[in-house]
C-alpha cells in the first residue's frame, strides 16, 4: 500500500478524511464544506484531497437528503457524493483523519496503520489548532508550501493533545443527525462549519471572508 499523502499520480498531496458512522451525513457535510471554503479562500486547493468514509458506510449510497440540503443553504455542492465503507487503504493513504466522534477516531486508530498521530476528531483538532502559532507555520504560497504548512500543522497538533484537554468529553464530539428533522440537521450543519472555520484558516493562513446570510429553504 502507498505511505500516507502518496497518490496514483505521484504528485505531492496532502490527503484530509472526514470519518462519520453511514458516510451519507455527517462527513459528507464536513467534506464538501472543507472543499467549498478551500475554494473560496484558494481559489481551488492545489496539494490538498479532501475525502470521507464511513466506519459502517452505505457504501454506493446516496447522501441523506436533509444533509444535501443543508450543503444547498449553504451554497456548497452536494452533487455527485457516493457514500462509501472505510478501508485499510484509506486510512493508510490520509495524511489528518477527522471524525465525528471520540468512538470513530477509536475505531480509526483500532486499524493500525499507525493512525493514532493522524487522527482527531474534528472539534479536538479546532481546539488544537486555536492554540498553534500561526507565524511558526510554512507559508502556503505553492502547492508545496500548502502540503507543507498542513503537514506540520498536523505534527503539532499531535504534540499538543496531551496538554491541550476538553473540558468535557462531549466537547470533542459533533452528534448524529440521521433521522432527525431539518432543523437538528442545520444545528449540526452550524456545528461543523463553526469547527472547520478555524482548521481552513490555519491550513491555508487564509481568513475567512466575511459571512453571508444563510438562505434557509422552507
Amino acid at each position: 500500500m502507498p505511505a500516507p499523502g502518496a497518490s496514483g499520480t505521484g504528485a505531492r498531496v496532502f490527503r484530509i478524511l472526514h470519518v462519520s458512522t453511514g458516510n451519507v451525513c455527517r462527513s459528507p457535510i464536513t467534506e464538501r464544506l472543507t472543499r467549498q471554503a478551500l475554494a473560496e479562500r484558494l481559489g481551488g486547493h492545489p496539494g490538498l484531497v479532501v475525502e470521507s468514509a464511513g466506519t459502517w458506510g452505505h457504501e454506493g449510497a446516496p447522501m441523506e437528503e436533509h444533509a444535501a440540503q443543508v450543503l444547498a443553504e449553504y451554497g456548497a455542492d452536494a452533487d455527485g457524493f457516493v457514500g462509501r465503507e472505510l478501508l485499510d487503504e484509506h486510512v493508510v493513504q490520509a495524511d489528518l483523519v477527522l471524525t465525528a466522534t471520540r468512538d470513530h477516531r477509536a475505531q480509526v486508530i483500532s486499524m493500525g496503520h499507525d493512525a493514532g498521530l493522524r487522527t482527531f476528531t474534528l472539534k479536538e483538532f479546532t481546539r488544537l489548532v486555536r492554540a498553534i502559532d500561526a507565524a511558526t507555520l510554512p507559508a502556503a504560497e505553492s502547492p508545496d508550501g500548502l502540503v507543507q504548512r498542513a503537514r506540520t500543522l498536523s505534527r503539532a497538533a499531535a504534540a499538543l493533545r496531551g496538554w491541550l484537554l476538553a473540558p468535557s468529553p462531549e466537547a470533542d464530539e459533533v452528534p448524529d443527525p440521521y433521522g432527525a428533522p431539518i432543523p437538528y440537521f442545520r444545528s449540526i450543519g452550524e456545528d461543523i462549519r463553526g469547527a472547520l472555520d478555524p482548521v481552513v484558516t490555519a491550513l491555508t493562513g487564509v481568513p475567512p471572508r466575511p459571512s453571508r446570510p444563510r438562505r434557509v429553504l422552507l
